[in-house]
């Protein structure tokens, strides 16, 4: 029983998924210290026990494109101990990766997303098999047609705290299928397993990368302030940050386990005439929650830029990524046809020396 689990693009996410679902299946598996956790993964993390069965994966192939990050990534799955040295590391040979695989993980940079799909044989390798990405702003009517018919495709958007098994993951809706079950209880295995998993249609997921996979930044900016201000009124660097991560860690865990609302906490703390409500003033004089909130807003902004085919900056077009996209498609004639007319119309109004430029350009590269 089991499958086989293939990584294309293994780099910081590919390693971080990897990395945990490989923990939760060696529980002796040896982690570098810098990765333990501080206690127990939080409930709704799953620990696979007994005899592995279909939804666990039990071979791992990570896909790179460079020899020189093979080694690297060597390297790091080797201190995982056993489970993590059976780890296949392949460098330029995603279709035979793929072709050994039964579920596909898509880890590679957005725009990247086309050229590699596009590569000789995957499209065909991909055949009847589950393709699950985790690219931001490719949506899954781009990702199926680039892949063959028969291929399920699934959007997921995991984070980096996946590591530690402490990552949050959204999963886009599953179609209805005769693999509607065993995909369900695929997906399932794996994210629940480094985390926590929640399913959602996938109109959210822009806002979901804005708010989860961007958000452990966010979060340590403002984790690495409060430990400033412990500094600044003189406690240890060591000990102010070990306070401030720790309070973060227990004021989360309130919410989530025993599901009391963020401001039933804040008011719990927040005493009269006390240092709390001195110091909540003091960061609403700084605007503090609506420049938190506007910071989502133009992260899930630029989210839904990532992945498109065209970009619009100062009345040009970024001409490079667009072909690159468009090359080999069906809507690559068309398209350029009219392009070709639209940047002859401009040359015929203006004489600008850009437009000319431009026009010579796009031509280079159809």
């Amino acid at each position: 029983m089991g499958y086989t689990l293939c990584v294309i693009g293994c780099g910081t996410m590919g390693i971080a998924i990897l990395s945990g679902v490989v923990d939760s299946l060696d529980v002796h598996s040896r982690v570098p210290a810098a990765l333990q956790k501080w206690e127990s993964h939080t409930p709704g993390t799953m620990t696979p026990v007994g005899s592995p069965d279909a939804s666990t994966p039990t071979r791992f192939i990570a896909c790179v494109s460079q020899t020189k990050s093979a080694a690297k990534l060597r390297t790091v799955f080797d201190g995982l101990g056993l489970m993590g040295k059976s780890i296949e590391v392949v460098a330029s040979k995603n279709v035979d990766a793929v072709k050994q695989s039964d579920v596909i993980l898509l880890c590679c940079k957005p725009q990247l997303a086309h050229s590699i799909l596009s590569e000789p044989g995957l499209s065909e390798a991909l055949e009847g098999k589950l393709l699950i990405s985790i690219l931001a702003g490719v949506t899954i009517s781009q990702l199926t047609t680039w892949v063959h018919p028969q291929t399920r495709v699934i959007r997921a958007m995991p984070n980096t705290p996946c590591k530690i098994r402490e990552g949050m993951t959204v999963v886009s809706s599953i179609s209805a299928s005769e693999n509607m079950e065993v995909d369900h209880a695929i997906i399932l295995k794996i994210f629940s397993s480094i985390g926590r998993c929640r399913f959602l249609e996938e109109k959210h997921f822009d806002a979901c990368t804005a708010l989860s996979g961007s958000g452990p930044a966010f979060a340590c900016i403002f984790l690495e302030a409060m430990a400033d201000g412990g500094v600044m009124m003189g406690l240890p660097r060591a000990e102010a940050l070990e306070l401030a991560a720790q309070t973060l860690q227990g004021a989360a865990r309130m919410v989530l386990q025993a599901g009391a609302h963020p401001a039933q906490i804040k008011d719990s703390v927040t005493t009269p005439g006390g240092c709390t409500i001195a110091g909540l003033l003091a960061l609403e004089d700084g605007k503090v929650r609506s420049t938190i909130a506007r910071g989502i807003q133009i992260a899930t902004e630029r989210a839904s830029e990532l992945g498109q085919p065209a970009k619009v900056v100062d009345g040009q077009i970024s001409l490079k990524l667009w072909a690159q996209q468009l090359k080999g498609t069906r809507e690559q004639k068309f398209i350029t046809e009219m392009m070709l007319i639209y940047l002859g119309h401009k040359l015929h109004t203006c004489s600008s020396r850009c437009s000319l430029l431009t026009l010579e350009l796009f031509k280079s590269m159809i």
